[in-house]
Formats: structure tokens, sequence, C-alpha cells
């Protein structure tokens, strides 16, 4: 059994969570899931950011004890795990001691490793965006971000990062899918060959953090701090920790595009110059606006994860956040259009499908599943069919492109309404050809049995409910994606269980 390590980037507490911390998790899960039906050993981790500058003028304006807040806010996003039915394996905290004595290690492995030195910085920084900034990258007293910035002066910790420019370029080189999409992969090159400056790895401008070892009037600043999560979670600096030796080196690092600098250049610089593996794959994607304004707090049109699962459903959420946009770019949230997956795609497409072949096996079998019939010309063609979009499904998910993986999972569900209203099941049943009816409901269960299957990692919840339903558990899947062609997966003479309407039609005028 292979192993496969997926995170999330860590949440920064200073906000409670919403649409964008939810795709970025939504987007993991469902990797996770996929890598599990797979039957790989997978350790997805998610978690929250703890420390720094803006926590700690946040709790002292508001006169608040530091880690009580963080304990406070870091729940929000521990609770969002539970809203969204996330499989993570761990939920890492940057406050906690485990972390804590591992970024204290890394540190000093780096140290011992003549990676750092004493010396003064000064420069631009954000501390919004907790990043400092090039002269040239500023305008007007903003970042590229838009953040404000600030003149600093304080002496600092530097990572030797300009020692790994030339190393980083032949790495980007010998592994050109490290950065997905590829439009971002050019972006991080781009960037690299404009030279790299020493990187400032310590404050002195702030307490809240993890002191610096041999230096407590310093606290190790975030790139250390928050990218040694990913050890951490793996029982680092153990090195003979079991879960370190079987997942690490990271296989899928998930991030927005806002932080792909901080994860494709200066987390494998670090980790060089560390002597570790560098990570498999960085993946960024884009950024949600709302109704094409970008989110913000001062519009109100920030959008709450649990108040659309509430109104529209979890497994229709988690759909259209993956199905609405190619992974990698940048996409737009509005109710109506979440509305118009959910009725056309769902309700109309996949939920008819369920409905009314469970409806006609009920109504002329009394639910018991069909034997296994001689095969036509029809049911070929549909084989073929799935064994395609089966193989394109499989592409597509091995290369992170979800709403192309939901394309081929539609594709099979939209040919099996046509083949059933191709071979009119009531009109065989109203005719007595007993065994063509057999025939043409056996191979559509089989079909809704496969793509519940390649539903499961996207809609988990749905997908369980109609395997259920069909006396099937994903857990004891053995051969879980195996066509409608192969083996019969199906028990005949089965009684197929209730099934309530999956995929309610939305009225919008009702919302």
């Amino acid at each position: 059994m292979s192993n496969i390590y997926i995170t999330t980037p860590i949440y920064y507490v200073n906000d409670k969570p919403h649409v964008g911390h939810a795709y970025t998790s939504i987007a993991s899960d469902v990797l996770a899931r996929f890598y599990r039906l797979k039957n790989y050993e997978v350790f997805f981790l998610t978690g929250t950011d703890e420390h720094g500058q803006k926590i700690q003028q946040a709790t002292k304006n508001n006169n608040l004890n530091t880690q009580e807040f963080v304990d406070s806010m870091s729940l929000n996003f521990q609770n969002l795990t539970k809203i969204l039915n996330l499989s993570n394996n761990d939920f890492i905290r940057t406050s906690s001691q485990r972390h804590i004595n591992a970024v204290r290690s890394f540190w000093e492995k780096l140290n011992n490793n003549g990676q750092v030195y004493l010396d003064k910085y000064s420069g631009w920084y954000s501390i919004r965006d907790e990043a400092f900034y090039n002269e040239e990258e500023i305008v007007d007293g903003h970042a590229p971000t838009g953040a404000p910035v600030e003149w600093v002066e304080e002496s600092s910790y530097f990572f030797k990062l300009s020692d790994w420019e030339e190393k980083l370029l032949k790495f980007y080189e010998d592994n050109p899918t490290f950065i997905q999409p590829k439009s971002r992969y050019n972006e991080v090159v781009s960037f690299v060959k404009q030279g790299l400056k020493d990187l400032s790895i310590s404050r002195t401008s702030f307490n809240w953090g993890v002191k610096v070892p041999g230096d407590e009037s310093h606290v190790v600043y975030v790139w250390i701090d928050a990218l040694t999560n990913y050890l951490t979670a793996l029982g680092y600096p153990d090195n003979d920790s079991k879960p370190l030796k079987d997942f690490w080196p990271a296989n899928f690092h998930f991030v927005g595009k806002d932080i792909l600098r901080f994860h494709a250049v200066y987390w494998p610089a670090l980790l060089m110059a560390a002597g570790m593996e560098t990570p498999k794959k960085i993946i960024a994607h884009g950024w949600w606006t709302v109704e094409k304004e970008k989110m913000s707090k001062s519009l109100g049109n920030v959008v709450n994860p649990q108040d659309i699962i509430n109104k529209y459903g979890l497994d229709q959420f988690r759909y259209f956040l993956l199905r609405e946009v190619p992974f990698g770019n940048d996409g737009d949230f509005s109710e109506d259009a979440l509305i118009s997956r959910i009725n056309s795609e769902l309700a109309n497409n996949f939920g008819n499908l369920v409905n009314r072949v469970f409806s006609m096996t009920k109504k002329n079998f009394d639910g018991v599943i069909p034997e296994q019939q001689e095969l036509k010309e029809e049911e070929q063609n549909l084989i073929s069919i799935c064994d395609e979009n089966l193989s394109e499904y499989m592409i597509c998910f091995k290369s992170v492109e979800f709403s192309k993986a939901i394309d081929s999972i539609i594709g099979i569900v939209s040919m099996t309404n046509k083949y059933i209203d191709n071979t009119k099941p009531w009109t065989l049943a109203k005719e007595g050809k007993i065994d063509d009816l057999k025939r043409v409901l056996r191979v559509s269960l089989e079909v809704i049995r496969l793509v519940s299957i390649l539903f499961y990692p996207i809609i988990p919840s749905s997908s369980t409910k109609i395997l259920k339903a069909l006396n099937l558990s994903i857990d004891e899947e053995t051969n879980c994606f195996a066509g409608p062609g192969s083996i019969p997966s199906l028990e005949a003479n089965n009684r197929i269980g209730d099934l309530d309407l999956l995929f309610p039609k939305i009225d919008k005028n009702l919302t």
C-alpha cells in the first residue's frame, strides 16, 4: 500500500472561516477521499496559524488574553472541519507545545548548517499580509495585495535564501509539475530568476511566537513557524517517527495563490538547507469573489459556509465549489449560480436518474435487484462510455482537475438517462418484456453504483446513502472503480432500500 500526504495551508485565526477557507479544505478532502478509494494510506492535515503581530495587536487593543483568544478563534476552524465533513487525520495548532518544539529544532538545524546569521532589517512591511515587500512592489504606500505597508528597521536573523537561487531553478527544471497549474509555475520561476535576497526570519517588535533558540529577544518569523507545521504533524523532530518516515515528503500542499511564493520558493529552500526532502506538488488555487465583488467585511458580502450549507445542503455546497471553476482559476460565488448547478446537474440529472431507476425497480420487481442478463448493443455502447469516462476521471483526479473530473461523471449520468429514454423500460413493463426490463434496470443500477462511487469524494453523504440503499458500503467496496461491464458488483435478489429525495429542486423565487 502506498502513502499519500495531503495538506491545507494553516488558516490564520484573526477572522472567522469564509468560503475561501472552505474551498481549500474541501478540495484537499476530495483528493484525500479519492486516494483512500484507491487503497492508499492517506494522511490529511489541516490546522491554524496562531502567532504573529496581528494577533498580538488584536488582543492588546481589546484587552484579551492572547492564548485564550487563539483558543477560541481556532475552535471556529476546528468546527469547520465537522461542518464541511472533512476526513482530516489531524488538526495542527502553531501555539501547541509539539509545534513549538518542532520549530525550535528546525531553526537549530538551519543554524547548525550555517544557514542563519544576525543582521539588521530595513524595508517595507505589511502587518495585514505578514510579509515584506521590495521597493519596486510598493504603489502609493500599498503592497500588491492592496494592504498598507510601513517602513520597518529592526535587528533580525536572516536565512541565506540567496545561496539557493540556482538550486531552486534547477529543482524547478527537473520537476516541471512541482507547481500547478502551469501558469503559477511560470510565475514562480520568473520571480526566482529576478534574483533572491536573504530572508528575514525573526522579529523583535512583538513577542507572541516561538522564541529563537539561544536568543529569546527574537521570535521566529512566520516563514519558519507556519511552514514547519507540515513536519510537526508527522512527529518531527523525532526522525524515528513512523508517520514522518511513512508520509514525508508531502505529496500535495494545497494553497491559495497569495501564499504560493512562501510554499514554492521559501519552503523548498528551507528544506534543502535543513537537508530534508522537498514536497512533491504545490497546488495553487485562485480567489473567490462574490457577485463579481471582492469579499470584504465593509461590503457585507463575506460568504459564511455554515449559512450556505443550512440553506442549500452540504453536498450541494461541496459540489458547486469544485464544479463551478477549473481548479487554479479565480471563481465567482453567487447563489443564482449555485441554484442553477443544483437544479440542472444534481436534481434534474443525477437525482432524476437515481429516482427513476429506483422507482421502476420497486414498482416492477418489488425492489429486488434483477439478475444479470445478456447485454445488447445499447448496453455495450453505454458500458463503453462508462469505461472511457472512468479513464478520464482518473486522469483528471491525478492532475487535480476537479471540474473536468465532474464533467466525466455527469457525462455518464447524461448518457444513462438517454439510454433509459431510448430503451423505455416503462413500455417494456407494459408489454410484458420482463427479461428486457431486467436487463435495462440491472445495467442502470450498476451505473448508479459506479457513479455513486465516482461522486463519493465530492458528495460523500449523498453517495453513501445511495450505496447503502444498494446494500453496499464504500469501506467494503474492494473493486471500487469497476465499471458496469465488469464482474457484477450488485448481488441479484438483494432488495434495494428506501431513498429519500437526494437533491430537492430549488425555486429561485422562494430563496
